[in-house]
């Protein structure tokens, strides 16, 4: 009970600090619908395929490349740097609370702009007519892994490297925009030559893509992608880990400030 009044408390003060930073929320609704938008009428244009089809097939891509990195990594890091300029870190030190809720507190957090995200950009492909055939348990576990690596990423970025507001941008645009082309996001996997795509498949976002496309368009099932699904859970899991590990090497850290 304990661990689980931390990890709530932790989430609803960043979503009420986000609440009151309105921009955050209108950037983060109306940038992953424009990129929607752009790859459904570029593909229905190139692919000369019905706009319901095209917005159904860009859907996946947005959501992981355009939704859920920036908000869940890009957000996970901004909080955590944020709070170390604010030296809210240091009154961490006169409380009890510990790294595995510190981290799932981030988690729930930005679970709920996930999923919030999730349903502005299925409303939007719905009402331009894209239908998705797989099951919502393969969506919503494909999504819960996602997160968890994004939050993971920005959690050991966000402790270990950057410092300043200012080293935010730039560790997202040097580190996460090679990782959303390699994972196929901008440009489809099967324009990939062989060497590219095999350096791919050691790409977290490639996984989420490739799988979240496979079951949600596709219709798959978990076991049919059991590969992205068992890559996915494996790296969750160590990122789960390596957060709490260095959530404490952090506080070790600023301590001695």
């Amino acid at each position: 009970m304990k661990y689980w009044l931390e990890t709530l408390a932790v989430a609803q003060r960043i979503l009420t600090e986000l609440v009151r930073r309105k921009r955050s929320l209108i950037v983060w609704s109306v940038f992953p619908i424009s990129v929607l938008l752009l790859n459904g009428y570029i593909l229905e244009g190139k692919a000369k395929i019905s706009i319901g089809s095209a917005m159904a097939q860009a859907t996946p891509p947005t959501l992981i490349g355009a939704a859920l990195f920036f908000s869940c990594m890009g957000g996970t890091l901004s909080t955590i740097v944020s709070e170390r300029e604010q030296q809210t870190l240091k009154r961490l030190f006169l409380s009890p609370l510990s790294g595995l809720s510190y981290f799932f507190g981030i988690f729930i957090a930005h679970t709920v702009i996930g999923t919030a995200q999730t349903c502005l950009v299925y409303l939007v492909a719905f009402l331009y007519g894209a239908t998705f055939k797989g099951s919502i348990v393969g969506t919503v576990t494909i999504l819960l892994l996602s997160v968890t690596s994004y939050v993971g990423i920005g959690f050991i970025l966000g402790t270990q490297i950057a410092r300043r507001t200012e080293d935010v941008n730039a560790l997202v645009g040097s580190f996460g925009v090679p990782l959303l082309i390699l994972g196929g996001v901008f440009l489809p996997t099967a324009l990939f030559p062989k060497k590219l795509l095999d350096l791919a498949k050691y790409n977290p976002i490639y996984h989420m893509n490739e799988g979240l496309g496979l079951v949600w368009v596709k219709g798959k099932t978990l076991a049919d992608i059991d590969i992205h699904f068992t890559f996915l859970w494996l790296f969750s899991c160590m990122t789960i880990l390596a957060g709490w590990l260095m959530y404490r090497q952090m506080l070790t850290l600023e301590r001695r400030l």
